[in-house]
Parts: C-alpha cells; structure tokens; sequence
C-alpha cells in the first residue's frame, strides 16, 4: 500500500504497511529514494559537470585563444572572468526565480539558451565578441547550477541518501572543474580552440530530452516578489570589485582600481541592508548568522579560489614552459582529478562520525600543503621541465578540496528551510563562482603584475613586440618564436624565469588562503547533527 503526499517540493511516495505489522518507532524515518531519484541524479549531474569544465577548461585553451585572438593581457583575464563574474552576480537571483517560477522549468531554459551561445562563442571572431559570448553564457548558467542543488533537496528526503547525493555532486563540481584541462587537451589537439564550447551542445540534449521525464517540478508555494534592485546591486557589488583589483594589478594604486572596490563595497552593503528590511528577501542573509552555514560558504569560497587560480597558472606552466602537448598537460593532472573524486565519496562515511570543524580544517591543511609543494619546487632554479611537484601538488589539493566541499555543501543545504532550497543553493553556488571569478582576477592578477615587471626584454625587438611580450606569458612565448633563435631562447628563458616567480609568489597566496578557511572552519563549523534540522 502507497501513500501519496503532496509537498512544496512535488509528490512525494511512501510505502506503508498494516496497521498490525507495524512497529512503533522512536522517531520518524525519511523515506529512502527509489532507483528513479538516482538517475534522476544521474541527469542533474550534466549541467554540473558541464558548468565546472567550463569554469577551468578555457583556462587550458587560453594558449591557443591568445595566439589567434592576441588580447591585451586585460582581455585574456575578462575573456576567463566575464563568464563566472555574471553566473555570480545573478545565482542569488536566478535560484530565487526558480523557488518561484518552477527549478525545473528554469533548468530546461537555461540548458536551452547555454546550448545556443555556446555556439556563437565557438565562432567568437575577436576578443570583444568571446568576453561578450562568456558573459551571455554566465547569464544561462546561473539558471543551471541553483536548479541542479534544490532539486536534489526534492528528490532526496532521506539525510544520509541525500548527503551522498551532495558528495556525489559536489565531486561532479570539482571533478568537471579539474576535467576541463583533460578535455581541453583532447579537444585541443585535434580541434580549434572554439571546440570547447560546442562541447555544451551534446551535453545539454539529452538533459533537455530527460529532465521532463524524471524529475518532477517543485517550487515554493509562497515566493516573494522579484526584486530587481537586488538583482542590479548583487551585479553592481561584485563587477566593480573584480574590475578594481585587475586595475590595481595592471595600473597600480593610481588608476580607478581603489574607487572602484569601494563601489562594490558600497553597493554590497547596500544589498545587504535591503536583505534585512525586505519582508521576503531574495538572499535571506540572516542564514550567515548560523555558524554551519556562514563558514561553509566561507569554505567554498576560498576552495574553489585556491583551485582556480591553481589551474590558471599551471595550464600555461604545462604547455608554454615544460613544452608539454594539450593532452599531456592535461593527463598530467589527471592523478589529481581522481584523487578529487575518491576523496569527495570516501569522506561521507567519515563525515558520519568525524565532526565537520575537525574533518574540513585537516582537508584544507592538505591543500594548504599541495600549494606549498608549488612555493617550494617551481623557482628560477628549478628545471622547467619537471612535472612531478606539480603532479604531487595537485593531488594534494584535490584531496582537500574534494573532501571539504563535500561536506560544506551538505551543511549549506540542510541549514535553509525546505521552500527555500534554491536559494540557500545558489549561495553555495554563488560562492563557488565568486571563487572562480576571484581565483583568476586576485591570482591571475598578481601573477600578471608579477610577470610584467620580472621580464626583461631583448633590445632588438620592436615597439610592438615588446608590448606584446610583456603583456602575457603566450606573447612572450609567440614573440620568441618569431625572431632569430638566439635572442628568441634568451626572451622564453626570461619569460619563464619571471613567470614562475610569480608562481612562488600565488602559490604562498594559496596557503594563506587555505590556511585562513581552515581556521575558519575549525571556529564555525558545528556538528550538523545537533544544528541542523532535517
């Protein structure tokens, strides 16, 4: 015999049996998910696969972007920065939208529209028309991501199933995020550089063919009005702030890089402060007071900085300076995306019994640990050919991050009400995205700064060489390639010895950073079991 509920969250099943053979109970079971939510899952897991590849996998054809677009070293940043800057801004927004207007119906739309600019950015003819292309695709994306999270809080009643479910996603997350240079390399290697957008489209059409089929529709049955102001001031908080700290890197403390940051400053008090007089906020902020749930997006943040700004810097190492094909960069760090995926799996029976301020501080020390294997190993003396501290380093880091944000994704989520999954969803998401823009813009920004003022040019080259030898590691490495070989190996030795020192430089970034969200972690992090409702 079925009994059939209706919830917020869509129909609901669960079995019962007669009166007489049932037992009483000390406390109520969730029902436990039919085969049906697991390829339910199976589905969920396409977007989230293909929005982290995209997250990375760019990073790793931005050798070949460079050489056939030849952007300014501002664009190149953009050109990576424009896409997650705008899923940011708009994830809040869009996972209210969906708690609104139906997750899944938000889902289909956005695979629908990511599938079409994909295309265009695949033909991208100049630098302009690919940041533009990046940001239209970081607009759709914000509709996949809240959408895949909530809907897996519908599908997943059961806490233990549904913190499986999370680490399963959660090593999607950062399995497609360290997948992107494998598949970049493979791509890479046969195709041009636009092949890696059209990887969305088969992607998304079994997505779109599936999703109606398995998973129901679920949204919150009393939503609040859709506050644009918000949606304009979450935008308006974080563009300025990126665009302030690229300034700094590139013009120093007298460009507009200072206002610039205090605009975005202003404008996310200014959101915060509507958050907390609206009856029905789109980002309900009083969340953050809630220890469990303010220091795991924390986690994330710095996680997915760490590991962004990690990929950033090694994919050029690889392929422009150790020589190493697209794909043998790219298996290079394969060791690493495994160790990602086995940690994030293997850490929730542990999570079962380890509380989360002991088990996310000891993952983010071993982060900490692969940064400082790249600070110790990758310097002017090292041989630039060897690959193993980076190999080590990164299997490091996929440990920590792939077991830490496992179990920051799951506090995140049981910590909001039911009704309000998408939006307690697209704050993970949105830190994760945040993390990305910051990975790029603070790393990428002091390596850039760094490079710019360690290289030294020969005096043969032109006016115009000089620029473009200065302004990217890929141009100095083009440059070289194109004047007498003797003053070309003097210019790529350069290029190399001031682009790994400012390696040296990030990489101790890096640990501070890891370092910093362990202390977080071990402050805020309470055991989910007696904080969290189920």
């Amino acid at each position: 015999m079925i009994n059939t509920t209706s919830t917020d969250t869509g129909t609901v099943e669960t079995p019962t049996r007669p009166a007489a053979a049932t037992a009483p109970t000390p406390t109520t079971v969730a029902p436990r998910a039919p085969r049906r939510a697991w390829a339910a899952l199976a589905v969920l897991m396409l977007p989230v696969l293909l929005v982290s590849v995209d997250n990375t996998v760019l990073s790793f054809a931005l050798p070949a972007i460079a050489r056939d677009l030849a952007p300014t070293a501002a664009q190149q940043l953009w050109i990576i920065d424009a896409y997650p800057l705008v899923l940011a801004g708009l994830l809040v927004a869009m996972g209210s939208t969906g708690d609104r207007f139906g997750r899944r119906r938000l889902l289909l739309i956005g695979s629908t529209g990511f599938a079409l600019v994909s295309i265009v950015a695949a033909f991208a003819p100049t630098a302009e028309a690919l940041i533009a292309a990046r940001a239209a695709l970081g607009f759709f994306g914000a509709m996949l991501m809240p959408s895949t999270l909530s809907l897996l809080r519908a599908v997943f009643t059961d806490r233990e199933q549904r913190r499986l479910a999370i680490a399963i996603w959660a090593s999607g997350f950062a399995a497609g995020s360290a997948l992107g240079p494998l598949v970049g390399g493979i791509l890479l290697e046969h195709f041009a550089w636009g092949s890696v957008f059209l990887l969305a489209v088969p992607v998304l059409v079994p997505l779109l063919v599936l999703v109606p089929l398995l998973i129901p529709e679920s949204r919150d049955p009393a939503p609040g009005r859709i506050d644009v102001v918000s949606t304009v001031l979450s935008l308006a908080a974080m563009g300025p702030v990126v665009y302030g700290i690229k300034s700094l890197a590139t013009e120093g403390i007298g460009g507009f890089g200072v206002p610039a940051i205090v605009i975005g400053l202003a404008c996310a008090a200014w959101f915060v402060r509507r958050q907390l007089r609206s009856d029905s906020p789109m980002l309900d902020v009083r969340l953050f007071r809630q220890g469990s749930f303010g220091g795991a997006v924390l986690v994330n943040l710095f996680s997915v900085i760490a590991l962004v700004g990690f990929l950033y810097f090694v994919s050029q190492h690889l392929q422009l300076i150790a020589g190493l094909t697209p794909v043998a960069a790219g298996l290079a760090l394969l060791p690493g995306l495994i160790a990602m995926i086995i940690a994030g799996l293997v850490v929730v029976p542990i999570a079962r019994r380890v509380r989360p301020r002991v088990l996310v501080p000891i993952a983010l020390v071993l982060s900490a640990a692969g940064y400082l294997v790249i600070a110790l190993f990758t310097s002017a003396d090292s041989s630039a050919h060897s690959i193993a501290p980076i190999v080590i380093a990164f299997m490091l880091l996929g440990v920590g991050i792939g077991s830490a944000e496992t179990v920051s994704n799951e506090l995140i989520l049981s910590s909001a009400p039911p009704t309000k999954a998408g939006a307690a969803s697209a704050v993970s998401e949105t830190a994760y995205e945040l993390g990305a823009v910051l990975g790029t813009a603070l790393l990428g920004s002091i390596l850039a700064a760094h490079f710019r003022a360690g290289i030294e040019l020969p005096a043969v080259l032109t006016g115009e060489q000089a620029d473009a030898a200065r302004e990217t590691l890929a141009g100095a490495v083009t440059v070289a390639e194109g004047i007498p070989a003797a003053v070309g190996a003097e210019l790529a030795a350069s290029a190399a010895h001031a682009f790994d020192g400012g390696v040296v430089v990030t990489s101790l970034i890096g640990v501070a950073l890891m370092i910093a969200a362990a202390i977080v972690a071990a402050v805020a992090l309470k055991n989910p079991g007696a904080s969290d409702a189920d």
